[in-house]
């Protein structure tokens, strides 16, 4: 088909080539240089005190949670609605990840399923910044000052984004940020870790096979970011004002594009906060299925961002459970285009599309 508005491009140029090409060519490609200063220009744009680049996101998450010091035996408290990275991340430590459900709202954490599901088991928080909308970060830390826990941050979506004016990457004991191509900003794969330096040093070190200066410290693993990755990185963090900038754009033309559409719901930034609108998840009264094969079928690729993990089958059989916000709004939710590269013939083409693929004699205007 001829004309397709793909769910997601890239937003690589001529700077990410010559820097790639630089760091090829200066005989360095492991991590060195170029990943400390990505490391360093990073915790700065975020108001972190310290930060590690890691091979992805996911390895942000693991090494967070070994820096915490989460095993077996433990429970670490998350929502069911994110990628699944963070709850695999989880899991890998040999800890129990204990899922809660979401504001219906914002799709982000619900702290009154958080303090209910703390235990004396319970390790650490991990609040999910879904979609680019912060959660509700002081609700939740209090709840762990209350109970003496850590608060580990899954950023993967909130690049940019703000809560009372502060960044997400500055909110919680350490945050987890990913790379990977679909991101606010990509290095192809990639992660970064920020926050309390006592915690990011002791990931850097498990990033590194755990040798420090003195030897093997600690049994580790190899999860650093390389000198190109971190090329690109230095030259998409440069880009990343008016990547923001270009989203917001977006979701307001959307938003307003929408606004007369009684069976679609779109979302929208609740309370102090700038969304970083890394996903746009309309909400949709009729089939999400039929309504993405309407869009495709009309030259737009839109998608189901995320099903609820509980729901997938290795946690359907091993964690059963009832989140009914979680699951009802991901069964009326559609992830569609929005990234810096998208014209504005693009952005009216996912308006035509997304207009079009309404219910039957329910098309355009407040039907």
């Amino acid at each position: 088909m001829t004309g397709v508005v793909p769910f997601f491009r890239p937003s690589l140029g001529a700077e990410e080539i010559a820097e790639v090409t630089a760091t090829l060519t200066s005989g360095w490609v492991a991590p060195g240089p170029r990943a400390e200063r990505f490391e360093s220009l990073f915790a700065e744009r975020v108001g972190a005190p310290a930060a590690t680049a890691t091979s992805s996101g996911t390895a942000a998450l693991h090494l967070a949670l070994l820096a915490l010091g989460v095993g077996a035996g433990d429970e670490v408290i998350t929502t069911a609605l994110t990628c699944p990275a963070t709850v695999n991340a989880i899991e890998r430590t040999g800890a129990r990840a204990v899922l809660v459900d979401v504001d219906p709202i914002t799709l982000t954490i619900d702290p009154d399923r958080v303090r209910a599901a703390i235990t004396p088991r319970t390790a650490v928080i991990v609040p999910v910044h879904y979609a680019g909308h912060p959660c509700r970060v002081d609700a939740v830390a209090a709840i762990a000052r209350e109970h003496g826990l850590a608060v580990l941050d899954d950023g993967a979506h909130a690049l940019g984004a703000l809560h009372r004016g502060r960044p997400v990457g500055s909110l919680a004991d350490l945050t987890a940020f990913s790379f990977q191509a679909t991101k606010l900003i990509t290095t192809g794969e990639g992660g970064m870790l920020v926050g309390r330096p006592d915690l990011v040093d002791r990931a850097r070190t498990l990033a590194n096979q755990g040798m420090t200066e003195r030897g093997v410290v600690l049994p580790g693993l190899k999860l650093r970011m390389s000198d190109v990755n971190a090329g690109i990185g230095l030259r998409q963090l440069e880009k990343l004002p008016s990547f923001l900038t270009r989203r917001r754009q977006i979701a307001d033309a959307y938003r307003a594009a929408f606004s007369d559409l009684r069976w679609l719901e779109a979302p929208e930034a609740v309370g102090d906060v700038l969304h970083a609108w890394h996903l746009f998840g309309i909400r949709v009264d009729h089939g999400a299925d039929s309504f993405v094969a309407a869009t495709r079928a009309r030259g737009v690729e839109t998608a189901r961002q995320f099903r609820p993990v509980h729901l997938e089958p290795y946690y359907r059989r091993s964690r059963p459970a009832a989140l009914p916000a979680a699951e009802r709004e991901a069964d009326r939710l559609v992830s569609i285009p929005l990234y810096p590269a998208m014209s504005e013939k693009d952005v009216a083409a996912v308006v035509t599309a997304v207009r079009g693929a309404a219910p039957t004699g329910r098309g355009g205007t407040t039907a």
